[in-house]
């Protein structure tokens, strides 16, 4: 449903996202700047006001360039720091390269091996998206476009830190195979080094969205590895507190007591300032509420094929 915003005579653009059935957002769009189809998934460039260039894929969010690094430090870096000398990493999915550009910042880091299904979301981004420039030409990076799971099990691995950078499960995605207990026991876990790490983007956590998906991939993940840390952070282009699950081979890894330890532990480990991750940080995002809490401790639901759980809504661009 479009709604009708003139201002003497102009017609106005706006992005509109359809959060659940009964509720949409809309973002003012100041320039469309490219729209497309690859074989996988509509591709869209729009430069909006809040949030400056946002990236869409199937008319969902993704990426916005106010906001992005929020959600890539926090994807990315728990897991690198927790892990006591990670030199491997293998993404699945990240075709945007923000993922791949903060795993990059780590010292130990030898080789990062990205797998994104979408040759269109690669070339389009590493062309685009100006901060992750660097990310693609740096020769530790190995850009296979391919399905990840294939490329996964075929790998030699192991590897010391595996991201799922994936496309949140929405019905007819490509990606919601990626988030069952088949893909974490049979292909995830056999791919990891005995101090391995396993982290995923786990979709909304907020008081009324945790459940869609974010504590079923905690559940799951849970009956595969024997420790499973979730965590979350409000991330303001995606209007919600969004949510990542990261499994642990080794049960017995946890951070430093102390948020300076922490801080100490960032300036060994990662070249140049974050933007947004701190100790403090790295603290405070583990502290559930008690809404969240709850459905982590009460969610029996097991991530398969057959019984998958997907997040509601779509978007497109609406002149009006």
């Amino acid at each position: 449903m479009a709604y009708v915003a003139h201002e003497n005579g102009t017609q106005h653009v706006w992005l509109e996202e359809e959060i659940q059935e009964d509720l949409k957002w809309s973002i003012l769009v100041k320039e469309k700047l490219y729209s497309g189809k690859s074989d996988f998934q509509s591709v869209e460039l729009v430069e909006s006001g809040p949030f400056g260039k946002v990236l869409l894929l199937d008319g969902k969010s993704q990426s916005a360039e106010a906001d992005e690094y929020v959600y890539h430090e926090l994807l990315v870096h728990l897991a690198l720091l927790l892990h006591p000398n990670p030199k491997t990493v293998f993404i699945a999915g990240g075709g945007e390269g923000a993922t791949a550009r903060e795993a990059l910042k780590h010292r130990s880091v030898e080789k990062v091996v990205m797998v994104d299904i979408d040759q269109v979301v690669c070339d389009f981004c590493e062309k685009h998206l100006e901060a992750n420039k660097q990310a693609f030409a740096d020769p530790r990076l190995h850009l296979i476009v391919d399905d990840a799971r294939a490329q996964l099990e075929k790998a030699e691995g192991p590897f010391d830190v595996i991201i799922g950078d994936l496309a949140d499960p929405v019905f007819g995605g490509p990606c919601y195979q990626l988030y069952t207990q088949d893909f974490y026991r049979n292909v995830v876990a056999p791919k990891l080094a005995p101090n391995g790490i396993f982290v995923t983007q786990s979709g909304p956590a907020g008081v009324l969205t945790c459940s869609e998906v974010f504590t079923p991939i905690n559940h799951t993940l849970r009956s595969v590895f024997p420790k499973v840390v979730p965590y979350m952070q409000h991330v303001p282009s995606y209007v919600d507190t969004w949510g990542w699950n990261m499994a642990l081979k080794d049960a017995s890894l946890q951070f430093p007591q102390q948020a300076e330890e922490i801080d100490a532990l960032i300036q060994k480990r990662i070249n140049g300032k974050l933007r947004f991750l701190d100790g403090a940080t790295v603290q405070a995002v583990q502290f559930m509420n008690k809404v969240v809490r709850t459905a982590l401790a009460q969610e029996q639901h097991i991530y398969t094929v057959d019984k998958p759980r997907f997040i509601h809504g779509s978007g497109h661009v609406t002149i009006v």
